[in-house]
């Protein structure tokens, strides 16, 4: 049984990553053994996942002064919170390939920057690129012009040195 300092510690401790996070994920997590969660846990862990199981009642009061207020009213039946801190997609991800290998846990909540999203859109939260992907897209798009422009100035050159070895190959051929 938890004191009333332990339950005050539980609401300040989500709702300081609550605070910080940029997406929940929920699920109901009834049917799965100790093994699972255990591996569900790790998961977490490796991925930077916050993962926590609160009671509906301290969750409600933890959310309530963050951006994921909006999901203080679905949260029915007993949860497991993943919120992701460092990346949006990051818990997503990792429910979304857990639900995979186990299908007793169900996705319940779905929101990203205090917005509630379908549970069944978990799939497109999922497959938004890392940040480092996305960094990564946004060097290439921004390096593509500058290539285009380098070989469109180089390309006079070039022909005129292709010309010119053609000349010289048809006056080794005659």
């Amino acid at each position: 049984m938890l004191g009333l300092e332990d339950k005050k510690a539980i609401v300040a401790e989500v709702a300081d990553v609550a605070a910080s996070a940029h997406s929940l994920v929920a699920a109901d997590y009834r049917g799965l053994g100790v093994a699972e969660m255990t591996e569900l846990r790790a998961r977490a862990r490796e991925a930077g996942v916050y993962m926590r199981v609160v009671k509906n009642t301290l969750a409600r009061r933890a959310l309530a002064e963050t951006s994921f207020a909006c999901a203080t009213d679905v949260l029915i039946g007993p949860l497991v919170m993943a919120f992701s801190t460092h990346e949006p997609s990051a818990a997503a991800r990792l429910l979304k390939d857990f639900v995979k290998d186990h299908d007793l846990l169900e996705i319940k909540v779905v929101a990203l920057e205090g917005r509630m999203l379908d549970p069944r859109d978990i799939g497109t939260l999922a497959s938004m690129p890392t940040r480092d992907e996305a960094i990564a897209m946004l060097m290439g798009v921004m390096k593509a012009p500058i290539e285009k422009m380098v070989r469109t100035m180089a390309e006079p050159t070039a022909k005129l040195v292709r010309t010119a070895a053609a000349v010289r190959d048809q006056k080794q051929a005659a």
